[in-house]
């Protein structure tokens, strides 16, 4: 009998990320194997970021609420109403992305960390 191939997960965000922290700790506490991203050092691209709306919404994946949002000029955040202008600020400001992305075989299953989703998708 074939055995399935084991899943791709790969945790995008930024290391000293309480939330990164944390989804990082349930990760390997729980045996799951990742690879990780710093998207603070290796940056995100447009194609990635456009993969990545394919699973969510561009108003969940682009975090208003953090204080890289609030931070910003009313005109840079004017600019992110369209589609292109989030993606761009994104991939100039990735910290204005919600993190973790947690994207598995390719497809971005959560968006954050909660225990119970977590256990939901990898237990």
């Amino acid at each position: 009998m074939a055995r399935a191939a084991a899943k791709t997960t790969v945790v995008y965000g930024i290391p000293n990320c309480d939330t990164v922290k944390k989804a990082r700790v349930w990760l390997e506490a729980h045996g799951v194997e990742f690879e990780f991203h710093d998207f603070k050092k290796a940056g995100v691209n447009a194609p990635l970021v456009k993969g990545w709306l394919k699973d969510v919404p561009l108003d969940v994946l682009l975090n208003r609420r953090g204080t890289t949002w609030r931070g910003l000029d009313d005109d840079v955040k004017a600019s992110a109403d369209s589609e292109a202008g989030a993606i761009a600020l994104m991939i100039e400001k990735p910290s204005v992305i919600k993190r973790p992305v947690v994207v598995v075989d390719g497809r971005v299953k959560t968006l954050g960390f909660s225990a119970d989703q977590y256990a939901s998708l990898f237990d």
